[in-house]
């Protein structure tokens, strides 16, 4: 199981730090890697424990091509691969072949 942790402040940024020992805190969840993700108000961090996609692409936090969108996501989508394949259908590339992206996307 993944581990997720985050801090949004509207006050002042977020101290990177602080999410990063969230993150060290959280590797028994995921010791397949880590990421992290932040912009002025919020900071995300990402334990990954790689299950459906194993390449480094699909790590997390993922941001969509458009640099608008971000996620970090702990979970399963059971019908990922016919909702990717909807996506497809429509035009849509993509990088990895878990479901992450294709959340992302249907987000979108």
């Amino acid at each position: 199981m993944c581990g997720i942790a985050g801090v949004v402040r509207f006050d002042r940024s977020p101290e990177l730090g602080e999410v990063a020992t969230m993150l060290r805190r959280l590797k028994h969840r995921g010791p397949d890697g880590d990421g992290l993700w932040h912009d002025r108000h919020a900071c995300l961090g990402h334990r990954r424990l790689s299950v459906l996609d194993l390449s480094v692409a699909a790590g997390q936090p993922m941001i969509d091509d458009t640099g608008r969108f971000v996620i970090t996501f702990n979970g399963e989508i059971y019908n990922f691969r016919e909702l990717r394949r909807g996506l497809l259908d429509a035009g849509e590339v993509f990088k990895t072949t878990g479901d992450t992206e294709v959340l992302l996307k249907l987000f979108r």
